[in-house]
């Protein structure tokens, strides 16, 4: 018993690159941002509706979270904007991590109280929770820390939750003849784009794809346990079929895609600031040389 509990625990804090973490965290943040000013701007209209067209999700019951007010998502929206940015840097990643969590928390509990819940955003939220926990980390580092592993591994973890869990929805509100129901024709119909309205005239290609629709979400643990290189051509597997989705329906998961981040080896990015100083550092070599050879002439 004890053995296999040491197993599970080296796997869910195998230690990675601080680098790895650095770029993660960057990107997870500067996200938190982008979603404010250009993903979800609509959530600062929630704050002028009225009080009884609020209806909590159960966080917020249970944290006893105020009525959305005008003031109250301003507020929340200019300080989780800020201190998204900030947290990109890299400096104080507990207090401005945690300060990011709790404000975006808030955020969705204002942005879904009024109706339709998107399930794209859990993944992201596991990753704000366990970043603040991670320590420090630096771009160029390549010093391995397992905390950070274990940063990343929950948040993986969270991202496949996610497709496995919706296979589960599925076979649990739609029942098995959501195999083979309209569902995809439906979608298509609502909002199809000019590349996925053609397929309508195919239902029997659409129904073959909520097969393997289901079969993809159903085996996406799978993907953990694949060597490295083959889990590598898995996420890409999962950021292709985003695209897909994308191109014949313009529903997007963007923030499951940043959650799916954390599988890939970003260290490989390098140091930013490396390659700035090797660029001042070549720009000015080339410079004296042509002043030498100015002189020589």
């Amino acid at each position: 018993m004890s053995e296999h509990l040491g197993r599970a625990t080296a796997w869910l804090t195998e230690a990675v690159p601080r680098a790895r973490l650095a770029w993660f965290r960057t990107v997870a943040y500067l996200f938190i941002a982008a979603d404010l000013v250009w993903f979800t701007p609509w959530v600062r209209h929630h704050g002028q509706l009225p009080a009884d067209f609020y209806r909590p999700l159960l966080v917020g019951r249970l944290a006893h979270l105020p009525i959305p007010t005008g003031p109250l998502v301003e507020a929340v929206y200019w300080l989780l904007l800020t201190a998204a940015l900030a947290a990109a840097t890299g400096r104080a990643p507990r207090l401005l991590g945690w300060t990011v969590f709790v404000l975006y928390a808030e955020w969705m509990v204002v942005a879904m109280s009024y109706g339709k819940v998107d399930h794209d955003r859990f993944a992201l939220l596991v990753a704000l929770a366990a970043l603040p926990t991670a320590g420090p980390a630096a771009y160029g580092d390549r010093i391995r820390t397992e905390r950070g592993g274990w940063a990343l591994r929950v948040t993986q973890l969270a991202a496949v939750a996610t497709y496995f869990l919706s296979a589960w929805a599925k076979l649990r509100f739609g029942g098995p003849q959501w195999l083979t129901s309209a569902t995809l024709t439906w979608a298509l119909l609502r909002r199809g784009t000019p590349l996925g309205q053609p397929l309508t005239d195919v239902p029997g290609l659409l129904v073959a794809a909520q097969f393997g629709i289901m079969a993809f979400e159903l085996l996406s643990p799978l993907v953990f346990v694949l060597p490295r290189r083959w889990r590598h051509l898995g996420v890409a597997f999962f950021y292709a079929f985003h695209l897909c989705v994308f191109a014949t329906t313009t529903i997007s998961f963007i923030p499951q895609l940043v959650a799916l981040t954390s599988f890939l080896p970003l260290e490989r990015l390098g140091d930013p600031r490396r390659r700035r100083a090797l660029r001042l550092e070549v720009a000015g070599e080339r410079a004296r040389e042509r002043a030498g050879g100015r002189a020589a002439g």
